[in-house]
């Protein structure tokens, strides 16, 4: 009898930056994905570059240099808008409500919000790098139907365990822990190694 034997996944991550604050950490999951040697693929929206003027020096082509492979928004017809393109998953970093909305409704405008509800129809990791705050009772109810439908919902929140020196430690710290979720394991990361001096019963 005849047992077909399958490849695993090929090492590549698609990324979506969208236009909530926070750009800084697509931009970093970009750079760990290319010192880890995995195949980035970039979809970035328009109101994404309009953050990135506000809030890096990068410039357009200094961000998407930083990726393997940059679709274009509304390339509908591009190979991550396929699920019979393998990939490790997709993150969304960082992730605005309009973008999350509109992955939870499955009515998709642009080759990022497509290519997340081909991830999470093909049962991929989904990370949502989500920023807003404080969350209404909407936001809330629509993070827990992407949570039903196999999404993570990660909103980059400082480790103090880690004793950050610098923003640039906060931000990678965030980038790293989404990236275990797809079993990367990015040097910058800093691990709970237990309590300190322990406490007395």
């Amino acid at each position: 009898m005849n047992s077909t034997v399958r490849a695993p996944a090929p090492s590549r991550l698609v990324v979506g930056i969208s236009g909530a604050s926070g750009v800084v950490y697509g931009a970093r999951v970009l750079d760990a994905l290319r010192e880890l040697g995995v195949e980035s693929h970039l979809v970035v929206t328009r109101a994404a570059l309009l953050t990135l003027s506000q809030e890096t020096d990068l410039t357009p082509d200094e961000l998407t240099a930083k990726a393997d492979v940059v679709h274009r928004l509304n390339d509908v017809g591009a190979t991550i808008s396929s699920g019979s393109f393998r990939t490790l998953g997709m993150i969304v970093a960082p992730c605005s409500v309009r973008t999350m909305s509109e992955i939870a409704t499955g009515v998709t405008s642009t080759l990022l919000t497509r290519a997340a509800d081909v991830t999470l129809k093909e049962r991929r990791p989904l990370v949502l790098m989500v920023r807003e705050t404080p969350l209404h009772l909407g936001h809330l109810r629509t993070m827990t139907a992407l949570a039903e439908m196999g999404a993570v919902i990660a909103p980059p929140l400082p480790a103090f365990y880690a004793r950050p020196e610098s923003l640039e430690q906060m931000i990678d710290q965030s980038v790293g822990r989404a990236l275990d979720v797809f079993g990367l394991d990015w040097a910058p990361v800093r691990r709970w190694e237990g309590l300190k001096g322990g406490i007395e019963a």
